[in-house]
């Protein structure tokens, strides 16, 4: 149950807050299946025309302009990869910005044509807008929504539920490069090695495992909360135990490093360009092959498998590299906000 009788910054963590503030307000308010499937878009048949996904997503990452990317670059990519997720051709976006008055119009441009820029390279168009400005201390500058819909083909069902025992997990990259290049910007944490944003659109390198592997269960990208929350959400969904390898985890050492030095489990920070896959074992070399031919995958890995819950329930465990284990919980709080 919700303690707090007014919304706390937890609630926004992509952790335990936001799971039970989404449970037992937003859930319990709004009706529709494909919302409560809980993924992070929402399928749904039109008459005629077959089936649909939408996604929608809103950016309020501070400061606006940080190493690899900017809020623009994030808003596109994060909703294209939303949509990616389920399996979608993704083909459209809206974008609706909330201007504080007297927020820099160069600073604007810059982040209009980074939209554009990257719209252009994930082969989708923003196709409608809108503009609101509120007065000077209303806002902190810039906070932009992006929607996003695409055709989702025949058969496709992917879905965070459909995780099976002898499935294995695999990681497109490097995790925790988006958070900790957003931190260090902007607490101005200065390292020997420059940590950038891994900020990509992903629906490219979606399309080529499924090419690849046509009976991947899920995909999710392991955004705020990181692999431990898309990891604990597919555990939930699909009543499994998910075990992964430590050693086995691709994590830059400056990430690592930076890590240690302020108190953050890597498995738990941000990520905009990266895909957690779930895949029955015989298609996992194939959906590897494919993700490291795409330069958004390069350090792809095999990190891990699915196994029945038993009577611990769902959960998940991460085997360290002294042949122990340790349970990884959702993210409790909030560590990194305002990250996307």
């Amino acid at each position: 149950m919700i303690s707090d009788s007014t919304v706390q910054l937890g609630h926004g963590s992509g952790g335990q807050m936001m799971k039970r503030l989404i449970d037992e307000v937003f859930l319990d308010a709004f009706e529709a299946p494909e919302l409560h499937a809980g993924n992070d878009a929402g399928v749904a048949a039109l008459p005629g025309t077959g089936r649909i996904a939408l996604s929608t997503d809103t950016f309020v990452v501070t400061p606006h302009f940080f190493p690899g990317g900017d809020i623009g670059r994030l808003a596109v990519c994060g909703t294209v990869n939303d949509v990616a997720t389920s399996g979608a051709r993704v083909r459209y976006l809206s974008c609706g910005f909330i201007l504080e008055e007297g927020f820099p119009l160069d600073d604007l441009r810059h982040i209009c044509q980074s939209m554009a820029e990257t719209a252009r390279e994930a082969g989708v168009a923003i196709i409608t807008g809108d503009t609101k400005v509120v007065n000077h201390g209303s806002a902190d500058g810039v906070y932009i929504n992006t929607a996003g819909v695409g055709e989702v083909p025949e058969g496709s069902s992917l879905s965070g539920a459909a995780c099976q025992p002898g499935d294995v997990v695999l990681v497109s990259g490097t995790l925790g490069d988006h958070g900790i290049a957003v931190m260090s910007q902007r607490e101005g944490l200065a390292f020997s090695t420059t940590i950038e944003s891994d900020a990509a659109p992903l629906n490219h390198l979606i399309a080529a495992v499924l090419d690849a592997a046509p009976h991947v269960r899920c995909f999710r990208d392991p955004t705020r909360g990181g692999l431990a929350s898309t990891l604990n959400e597919f555990a939930a969904a699909s009543n499994v135990e998910i075990e992964v390898d430590e050693e086995a985890i691709p994590v830059k050492p400056e990430v690592q490093a930076a890590c240690e030095m302020l108190g953050y489990d890597p498995l738990q920070v941000a990520n905009e360009g990266k895909i957690i896959a779930v895949v029955p074992a015989d298609e996992a070399a194939a959906a590897l092959e494919a993700m490291r031919a795409n330069r958004y995958g390069a350090d792809a890995a095999i990190i891990g498998r699915v196994h029945d819950a038993g009577e611990s329930g769902p959960r998940v465990r991460v085997r360290t590299p002294w042949g122990s284990t340790r349970i990884l919980d959702m993210l409790v709080g909030e560590q990194l906000p305002r990250i996307c």
